[in-house]
């Protein structure tokens, strides 16, 4: 299954007929890298994982700060789509290590940003002194891009990008409000000089902004990433044939209610009356009575069985003892 995160183009490449295609591009933190995206000639759809590209996955834990990162480098797919003759692209924007409202992205398809100076801004921690945005003298014709979000939240604000997931990619708490202040600005400037105001529609705030900047730069329509599945999936049919679910993330937290695809599937399966189990590497800022509204039960590798350090460094050691242990549990269970 996928949200809109990491496996978003593996899964619909395998529910469609594609091709994988490969661009040269940069990672978030402009390393080179080749990434792969999909081609469904019939349709003339282009698929794009942003993962693939400014994923937080691809880049050494700890090694780089998210003041250092942007979405840059995603901005060479869209052209490579376009090029095949793609006249649609769904992408998926889950996964990111970026915090930056898609200032990179639109940078690289030659958007301008000037501050109180005139002076270009190339960083977006730079944003706070956005003065002016221009828009590129020749824009490509992009194709129809439908966005699949795996959050819900607004770009700004105590659900917002930098606030919720900042902490997730490596933000400080003394510097979540610096990054919500060059947010802010931009969504101010973009507001007065592209008239469009979307800083608080849901998921503007998914992949630290880049939603925002995909519906303000590009006119992206955003769509639940994992409805999108879902649909394309079947899986309402799916889960009512059921007898248990098992589904599972790296953390089951707050966030997981808010339009992430583990939470969303225990949704699904609570309104069918199927059993839901969700594992997780970590159990974290989730409130018990909101656990047992969405999962019949939720088990964590930390803290139940060790630290989320110690977990992370082999999650292939402490994923099957965690389900060795959950087995042990429900079979227990079902004998008393």
């Amino acid at each position: 299954m996928s949200d809109g995160g990491d496996g978003f183009g593996e899964v619909l490449s395998g529910l469609w007929e594609v091709e994988e295609q490969s661009v040269a591009t940069l990672d978030a933190a402009h390393r080179p890298l080749q990434a792969g995206w999909w081609w469904d000639s019939k349709g003339a759809t282009a698929i794009v994982e942003s993962a693939k590209i400014i994923g937080l996955a691809l880049l050494p834990p700890k090694k780089f700060h998210p003041f250092e990162l942007d979405t840059f480098g995603l901005g060479a797919a869209l052209p490579a789509a376009a090029g095949k003759g793609a006249r649609h692209c769904l992408m998926g924007i889950g996964g990111s290590a970026t915090n930056d409202g898609g200032f990179g992205l639109a940078r690289s398809l030659g958007w301008t940003f000037l501050d109180e100076q005139n002076q270009p801004i190339e960083k977006w921690t730079q944003l706070a002194s956005l003065r002016r945005i221009c828009s590129p003298a020749r824009q490509t014709p992009f194709p129809a891009l439908v966005v699949a979000v795996d959050v819900q939240n607004p770009l700004l604000g105590a659900t917002g990008a930098s606030r919720v997931y900042g902490p997730q990619k490596g933000l400080r708490p003394e510097e979540i409000e610096h990054a919500e202040k060059c947010l802010g600005r931009l969504a101010e400037v973009v507001a007065h000089d592209l008239q469009l105001d979307a800083v608080a529609q849901p998921g503007t705030g998914a992949a630290g902004g880049l939603g925002f900047g995909l519906r303000c730069f590009l006119n992206a329509r955003l769509e639940s990433g994992f409805d999108l599945f879902a649909r394309y999936a079947h899986l309402s049919d799916r889960i009512r044939t059921a007898q248990l679910v098992i589904t599972g993330e790296g953390a089951i937290d707050r966030s997981t209610r808010m339009g992430k695809g583990v939470g969303e599937i225990a949704r699904m399966c609570r309104a069918a009356n199927v059993p839901c189990l969700g594992l997780a590497g970590t159990l974290g800022d989730f409130d018990a009575p909101d656990q047992t509204l969405l999962f019949t039960r939720v088990f964590g590798i930390s803290p139940e069985l060790t630290s989320p350090e110690v977990a992370m460094r082999d999650a292939r050691v402490w994923l099957p003892r965690l389900a060795e242990d959950v087995a042990r549990n429900l079979d227990e269970h079902s004998q008393s």
